[in-house]
């Protein structure tokens, strides 16, 4: 959606304490539906996320477009005053601090309450309330204690998922919890606390296992050594040396695969006319498979393969979705500055309304970028706003 145009959550205002991943989506995906996002920083050098190398380089960039910057030093009385004000002017508060620290700085659920009973307070934390909900949490460990890492890696080796996954999942599910408190409000008038964890995100995905197991009375083992459902669902070496991922999932797939493919001698053999006849068949069948997809270069395994209408997919690297057609001619990507001034495709939410995608409005801010604006709205003066700066209880960037 352009610049200037109507959207979704235009007149909603948000309050962000979030930090690193979890909390940055979550705001994030209120920002780009046309959210007014006060990101709160410390001041000095604000978030940490602006700072960390290696994994976590990108982190600030790409969670924090759409968003304004209020940097102020929460461990003064003052700062603690001004905070307040925030609090009582917005619709919504994010937070993902650790367990206790909103408490520790009198902007817990409670505090806020009597401050702004309309607030949609959104706690996003590592558990729900229970036996665990005070341990320090990460994607990671979370990632290990569900399960989801036992059944990505092969056995006795269990793996992370290549994303930070449950960071980005439980922000997404606070933004829908959100949502529904601010559509409750319209007929109730209340605020709601809104809960949603890491590590309830992690047993949510991993819950079709559990069903496997429920239903069949047998666990599923870790997906690299999965049984098979489909008689190809297979990643097979190209005559260039590339990877492409093919998955023949019905017989109507098997047949016009033979058909473009030339495969005219196993499209007469009875044995492989059906999905369960070519799973009893691959033994032998997979190798041939294999030997004939491996004289074709990936580029021609693909056009085949889309010609027959069968799934198919290229191994990538996430720098390839750069470049990818799809993602440029559908408008799935947009253009974010990065630190250091350059401008970076990443893309945008995976969601579109009418057809529209919601699209950049502001660049990530810079510490304090867009706060003189917000703490004139709350009542200071220019005057009183320089003075603050002064005492280093807010930084603000014009």
């Amino acid at each position: 959606m352009e610049t200037g145009q109507s959207l979704p959550l235009d007149g909603i205002r948000v309050l962000e304490l979030g930090h690193t991943v979890m909390g940055p989506t979550c705001g994030l995906i209120l920002a780009d539906m046309g959210a007014e996002v006060i990101k709160v920083e410390r001041t000095g050098k604000g978030d940490d996320t602006r700072w960390l190398k290696g994994f976590g380089s990108g982190f600030f960039t790409y969670l924090n477009r759409n968003k304004k910057s209020v940097s102020i030093d929460l461990k003064s009385t003052k700062g603690k005053e001004i905070l307040h004000k925030l609090v009582a002017e917005v619709d919504v508060l994010i937070e993902n601090f650790g367990p206790g620290t909103v408490e520790r700085l009198g902007v817990g659920y409670e505090d806020c309450k009597k401050l702004n009973p309309k607030l949609i307070f959104c706690s996003l934390k590592g558990f729900m309330p229970g036996p665990y909900e005070n341990r320090p949490a990460l994607d990671e460990v979370v990632q290990m204690m569900g399960g989801l890492a036992y059944m990505t890696g092969p056995s006795g080796r269990p793996l992370r998922a290549g994303a930070s996954i449950t960071d980005i999942l439980g922000g997404s599910y606070g933004a829908i919890g959100i949502l529904t408190a601010l559509y409750e409000r319209q007929q109730t008038g209340q605020g709601k606390l809104v809960q949603a964890t890491l590590y309830e995100s992690v047993a949510f995905l991993v819950g079709q296992h559990m069903a496997v197991e429920a239903v069949s009375g047998q666990a599923p083992p870790p997906m690299p050594e999965r049984g098979r459902a489909w008689s190809v669902y297979d990643l097979f070496i190209t005559a260039d040396g590339e990877q492409v991922f093919v998955g023949v999932t019905s017989d109507r797939h098997w047949q016009r695969m033979c058909k473009i493919f030339g495969f005219d001698d196993w499209a007469e053999k009875s044995e492989l006319a059906t999905n369960q006849g070519r799973i009893d068949a691959r033994d032998w069948f997979l190798p041939e498979l294999n030997a004939r997809l491996g004289k074709l270069k990936k580029e021609e395994l693909m056009s085949l393969a889309e010609q027959a209408g069968i799934p198919f997919g290229p191994v990538n690297k996430p720098s390839d979705l750069v470049d990818d057609l799809h993602m440029n001619e559908s408008g799935s990507l947009v253009e974010v500055k990065t630190p250091g001034g350059e401008l970076a495709k990443l893309p945008k939410l995976p969601l579109r309304m009418d057809g529209v995608a919601f699209n950049l409005r502001s660049h990530p801010p810079e510490i304090g970028e867009g706060s003189r604006s917000i703490f004139r709205k709350l009542g200071f003066s220019n005057e009183e706003i320089d003075e603050l700066e002064v005492q280093k209880i807010v930084q603000v960037k014009e």
